[in-house]
């Protein structure tokens, strides 16, 4: 599986401290080359900003960016140099505002006032902070956010913690994030997406060993990588080569959730789908959406000749939680078929957890709550704990929805995907996402490949919609045509 990779945050300290003791590089090289890299990043994505000024923290991170003042100033640009409270570590931090200072540069501390500039550089903590900043430190960040200048934040914008994506106090709002040595996995999940901007990564021109001898903590898919796990169909293929996929759901008063899972199931290809639902749904969905063979089932006993025919089961888009939901629900876990547990399914199952190795689990983060016992903040402020526990306790492959989702199952690495926007947060998406999961499943991908590449392929189809008509008023049906162009990767 082609894809970036990402670290914890001790992993790169790890990388950081061995390669500080490399012959010819040193950590004073490796500011050098962190704050050149700065530098040459703002001139290529701002070329037309003069005046720069730079927030700089009393750590190495501060180092970077009295480097980037240094050489800005030399190239022949007004720089300002503002310095956050705390007095600066000894060190090359120290050494870097010396040469800066000894330059002609001058270092103004934090007085509540900010000059004005074209182009900030965040240089205040990076991957440093692990607690929310103090009160005057604070009101710097909130200072800078309200300039609504571009911003440049290295390593990690400030409030940003780089190991589990959460928020500490408000942080920086960065146009660019540029990281160093190796990607960090909090970057890209939860609330950090709402605060790094574009991500870049700059190596620094380490030894690729430095990097590759540790295991990665996780993977970064996007867009592009579609076609790593789409493979074209053969020119002799056959619908019963595709699979059949049920979907089970559609309580009165919620058929709609289970029509748009069966039709995304079959813009995904899947040979056939199959809809398991109440009977009063039964005629709006056939004339809506002929193509899915729709069923009256008002008990477990009739839904089993369905099972028995299917490859894969869809379980929980409209299911409900009342007798009939219920029935359906655990006749669906006694096949022991592949299946996808969304939506009611998922609450379902939080009443009377248990491991369910043969399953998928897509929830968003109020379902994931429930599953766990946890409250919605630890969620928030550690997905990939709360996406590791889920997998332990359920035995199978979890897909926990929202910014960055990330997918995980037993003895893999986590896979992040990079795509989707704010307009697919709307009521239906994740009906939408199981059907595509459950298409890519049936058609022979493995558990945790048919939860990655139906995630990707589910994001990137919601971001090419939102390119056409814009994000707000995205409806989970403008991505069946999208859907099936990317099902087609050339």
């Amino acid at each position: 599986m082609n894809s970036t990779l990402l670290y914890r945050t001790e992993q790169i300290r790890a990388m950081d401290a061995r390669a500080a003791v490399l012959p010819g590089v040193g950590s004073a090289e490796l500011m050098q080359r962190a704050g050149a890299a700065a530098w040459a990043l703002l001139r290529q994505r701002w070329p037309e900003a003069r005046r720069i000024a730079i927030a700089c923290g009393p750590g190495n991170n501060g180092g970077d960016g009295y480097v980037v003042a240094r050489l800005a100033r030399a190239a022949g640009f007004p720089v300002d140099v503002v310095v956050a409270p705390g007095d600066p570590r000894a060190g090359d931090a120290r050494s870097a505002q010396r040469d800066w200072e000894n330059a002609g540069g001058i270092s103004r501390l934090y007085d509540g006032n900010l000059p004005d500039a074209e182009v900030w550089v965040d240089a205040l903590f990076g991957i440093g902070l692990d607690r929310p900043p103090g009160k005057e430190v604070q009101a710097l960040i909130d200072q800078l956010n309200v300039a609504r200048r571009p911003m440049l934040s290295l390593d990690a914008p400030s409030g940003v913690d780089a190991d589990r994506g959460r928020a500490l106090g408000t942080p920086i709002r960065a146009s660019i994030t540029l990281t160093f040595i190796a990607g960090k996995r909090g970057l890209h999940t939860g609330p950090a997406r709402d605060y790094c901007g574009e991500v870049v990564l700059a190596g620094l021109d380490l030894p690729p060993g430095l990097v590759s001898d540790s295991p990665p903590a996780a993977r970064l898919l996007r867009a592009v990588q579609l076609a790593d796990g789409l493979a074209p169909r053969h020119a002799n293929a056959h619908k019963g080569e595709h699979g059949h996929v049920l979907c089970i759901g559609g309580e009165v008063g919620m058929g709609g959730a289970v029509r748009l899972c069966a039709e995304a199931a079959l813009r995904a290809g899947v040979g056939l789908a199959s809809v398991a639902t109440r009977g009063e749904g039964v005629a709006a969905l056939v004339a809506a959406r002929p193509e899915a063979m729709t069923h009256a089932v008002e008990d477990a006993a009739a839904l089993q000749p369905l099972l028995e025919r299917a490859d894969v089961i869809a379980v929980g888009p409209g299911l409900g939680q009342r007798e009939w939901g219920r029935a359906l629900f655990e006749a669906a876990v006694a096949s022991g078929k592949p299946m996808i547990v969304d939506a009611d399914a998922l609450n379902l199952l939080a009443e009377r957890p248990r491991p369910l190795p043969q399953a998928i689990l897509t929830p968003h983060p109020g379902e994931a709550s429930r599953l766990l016992g946890w409250e919605r903040d630890r969620l928030v402020d550690d997905r990939y704990a709360a996406v590791d526990e889920l997998v332990r306790r359920f035995q199978c492959t979890v897909v926990l929805k929202g910014a960055g989702t990330l997918v995980a199952a037993p003895n893999e690495v986590t896979a992040v995907i990079d795509a989707g926007n704010p307009g697919m947060a709307t009521g239906g998406m994740g009906d939408v996402l199981s059907g595509v999961i459950a298409a890519l499943h049936a058609q022979h991908l493995p558990a945790f490949q048919a939860a990655v590449y139906g995630a990707l392929l589910h994001a990137a189809a919601g971001d090419a919609a939102a390119r056409i008509d814009g994000e707000r008023g995205l409806l989970p049906s403008d991505l069946f045509p999208q859907l099936r162009r990317l099902a087609n990767p050339e």
